[in-house]
């Protein structure tokens, strides 16, 4: 179970974080602001586990509904470093600089940004002493969303790409999302949470009841851009949690954050044969209850 929660307000949105032990008490990074593209936002964080041989590594993506929000201080930091993984937390381009650039969808800038940064983070594996084959993407709220539409996306290396960074692998081993959004379809989240109001300005559009409207014209890159929409049965092993309990087609405390978004994403794991822990308030048989054991599983060579 979660140790602790964060919620701080940022321009009205927020940002939630799940982190198990005190902000003072996290080392500061071993490398700061370390640039993976030319906007002043595609900056990473890295944080370097010591160990003789190739770290696992936990790839953490700030929520802020792609609006606010900073990597400092990612989750499961102190105990990530004391396991012997390494750890990564991204800045990336927000809506406003999506728009601001002419970037359709807005959606877009964000969610390609995390795959830019994680083929960034591969191609530095040699030198950061990093294992590119375990790799778990994290995050709350929308960076829990930007985690599992990076874990469900066909693999987004270009093989014949003269710049070596985008030949690299976009896939992970596994992947966890705390409070995640799971589409981007108006009309689908308001049949699972009728008081929904999220979603419209990852297509800059000014209201809800307009996203509605043009739900038929957007439906291309609602597809592309929902991680329910992408699940196939070689997707990577998914933990989501969700502080709240599932009552399917009422209205919620927390529309954005319900763990409504969590019941058909559970399923369409399910029914693609992929490894899935849906963790919510009251809910039973989780084999992971201590989240951060997820990762240990997932990542760790198994003990003979």
């Amino acid at each position: 179970m979660i140790k602790s929660l964060r919620a701080m307000i940022a321009g009205g949105v927020l940002v939630f974080s799940f982190a198990t032990a005190a902000l003072s008490q996290n080392p500061a990074p071993t490398q700061a602001n370390v640039p993976y593209g030319p906007h002043p936002l595609q900056v990473l964080d890295f944080y370097k586990a010591e160990s003789a041989q190739p770290t696992p590594l936990l790839f953490f993506i700030h929520g802020g509904g792609w609006m606010n929000g900073d990597k400092a201080n990612p989750d499961f930091l102190a105990q990530a470093l004391k396991s012997g993984m390494s750890v990564v937390s991204i800045n990336y381009r927000l809506i406003p600089d999506a728009i601001s650039a002419g970037i359709k969808p807005a959606v877009k800038a964000p969610l390609e940004d995390a795959a830019l940064a994680l083929q960034f983070v591969r191609s530095k594996a040699k030198d950061w002493n990093i294992d590119k084959n375990r790799i778990a993407a994290l995050g709350g709220s929308a960076g829990g969303f930007s985690s599992l539409w990076l874990a469900y996306h066909d693999d987004m290396a270009k093989s014949d790409d003269p710049d070596p960074v985008r030949r690299e692998s976009t896939r992970v081993r596994c992947v966890m999302g705390f409070v995640p959004q799971t589409t981007l379809d108006p009309v689908l989240a308001r049949e699972w949470i009728p008081n929904n109001m999220y979603g419209n300005h990852a297509f800059a559009l000014p209201s809800y009841d307009e996203f509605i409207a043009q739900r038929e014209k957007l439906q291309p890159w609602i597809a592309e851009y929902s991680p329910l929409s992408l699940v196939s049965p070689d997707d990577p092993p998914t933990y989501i949690y969700y502080d709240s309990v599932p009552a399917m087609g009422q209205p919620q405390k927390d529309p954005p954050h319900s763990a409504n978004l969590g019941v058909r994403l559970s399923e369409a794991l399910t029914k693609a044969g992929v490894e899935c822990e849906f963790n919510y308030i009251g809910s039973t048989g989780i084999k992971h209850p201590d989240i951060f054991s997820f990762f240990v599983d997932q990542l760790q060579p198994k003990k003979k």
